[in-house]
């Protein structure tokens, strides 16, 4: 196995980080990665903001509902659903845009966001570095868009901790390997049984690690999904100039 599949192999999030700065070529050298990722039709959908200052890292912090290693850590950067940029192509060929209006609009920049923040997730990572993905910034959109200075038809999908790690933390286990690959066609009958055995695994990780507040997957995934956690993105989104209805 080489360096790189190890590494990924190998993925924590990290929420414990030095005061340390990152150089700006070893910063630069990571978000090209995500620069020269792939998008949907080459239509480079996504931007990235990068904040480094204090200030302003302590804000989103808060924003995301009390995260305090975004303001520990040096750099957060948001990844930005971006149609506003392509709107500015399309006008430029005499033409007028309304992906924006679609599902698929949605859609194409979530996953080319996507995309550009496991390419910076690991390229920083291969330079030594931590990383903890954050979707917390979805909690209130509209605090995201005014500090960012967003324009309309565009949307601050997540973003990415980056610093060197302090305290490391522990690799979580998955759900079984065969509930992930499913080779042909869709494998549902063992999910079931897959679920019950991994319920059993994370309870155990939990007492390994200290943590008796740990919930097994099931219980922890249902205090999220029933319900919409975020309830402002779509409101925001149509805000911002999104529609849904395509």
């Amino acid at each position: 196995m080489n360096s790189t599949l190890e590494l990924m192999q190998q993925h924590r999030s990290v929420r414990s980080y030095q005061d340390k700065p990152i150089p700006a070529a070893v910063l630069d050298a990571v978000l090209d990665a995500a620069w020269k990722g792939p998008t949907s039709i080459n239509g480079q959908q996504v931007s990235l903001v990068v904040v480094q200052d204090a200030a302003r890292r302590q804000q989103i912090a808060e924003i995301a509902g009390g995260q305090p290693w975004i303001a520990q850590a040096p750099v957060f950067v948001t990844l930005v659903v971006d149609f506003y940029k392509t709107r500015l192509g399309v006008e430029a060929a005499g033409a007028k845009q309304v992906i924006q209006d679609s599902v698929e609009g949605f859609a194409v920049g979530a996953v080319d966001a996507g995309i550009a923040l496991g390419n910076l997730m690991t390229a920083a990572r291969a330079a030594g570095l931590g990383v903890v993905p954050i979707g917390g910034i979805r909690r209130n959109p509209q605090a995201m868009i005014d500090l960012l200075q967003l324009p309309e038809y565009t949307f601050p999908i997540a973003g990415v901790v980056i610093g060197y790690t302090d305290q490391d933390s522990n690799i979580k286990p998955r759900l079984p390997r065969e509930s992930f690959v499913h080779h042909e066609h869709y494998q549902a009958a063992q999910l079931p049984e897959q679920i019950r055995q991994y319920d059993q695994t994370l309870a155990s990780y939990w007492q390994q690690i200290g943590r008796p507040d740990g919930l097994p997957w099931s219980a922890n995934t249902a205090q999220y999904y029933q319900n919409v956690y975020f309830p402002d993105v779509a409101p925001l989104a149509r805000k911002q100039g999104f529609g849904f209805d395509r």
